[in-house]
């Protein structure tokens, strides 16, 4: 295995599970309960700022957003009960070859932990409503760890919570760049970009992605070298 790999990091939507625009549309039902009209400017300023965050903990873009702790945990609340309803609508798929190259990577002998940054309640509807309740070794929202991406806190309790002996024994996945700057922050050894989800190579790159692949079907092919 590439730098003696015995955890992988993956992320969930966008990585791991098809997004198909639901956060902007969960992101939505949230401004409107604000009062944040469609077609106005301050909409428009805040869909840019959750476009560029993808990956955040929701909470925390909310907090910046607004500003006042009141409204981020209003719009929250707002944001997960409409993803709830997306999922429960059966607007939630895996991308393909995700499972596959999970489990090939557990067959591998490797550790794998799903990461998030919605909430614990999300993430459990999500892993519900996939079957993937068993699928990974780990699953880990903010909650669990202290602080979401682009903080290293998911990458090393996973570390932390599955024994492994050493950041470089490390990798990680996802489709943001705030995934990539989790990563490089934890110290892992592969921090891998996909292009499935929110961001393109250049933003990959550029906050430190060490390979870019086509999607995380490819992760263990990679990490087999």
């Amino acid at each position: 295995m590439t730098h003696d790999i015995s955890l992988v990091v993956l992320d969930m939507a966008g990585t791991t599970v098809a997004d198909g625009g639901l956060v902007e549309q969960a992101f939505s039902a949230a401004a409107d309960g604000l009062g944040v009209a469609d077609g106005t400017p301050e909409r428009a300023r805040m869909l840019a700022h959750v476009r560029a965050t993808m990956g955040e903990s929701k909470i925390s873009v909310f907090r910046h957003l607004l500003g006042d702790e009141d409204r981020a945990q209003q719009a929250n609340r707002a944001f997960e009960a409409a993803y709830h309803d997306l999922v429960d609508a059966g607007h939630c798929a895996p991308l393909p070859g995700a499972a596959d190259a999970v489990e090939a990577l557990r067959t591998a002998g490797l550790k794998v932990a799903l990461t998030t940054g919605f909430s614990r309640a999300t993430q459990d509807r999500i892993l519900t409503a996939l079957g993937w309740q068993d699928l990974a070794d780990l699953t880990l929202c903010p909650a669990d760890a202290g602080r979401g991406r682009p903080h290293p806190d998911l990458v090393l309790t996973a570390l932390l919570r599955t024994g492994t002996g050493s950041v470089q024994q490390v990798a990680v996945a996802g489709d943001t760049g705030y995934d990539m700057l989790t990563g490089v922050r934890a110290g892992a050894s592969v921090v891998a970009g996909v292009l499935t989800g929110a961001h393109d190579e250049a933003r990959l790159r550029a906050d430190g992605a060490t390979h870019v692949l086509a999607s995380v079907a490819g992760l263990p092919g990679l990490l087999a070298r």
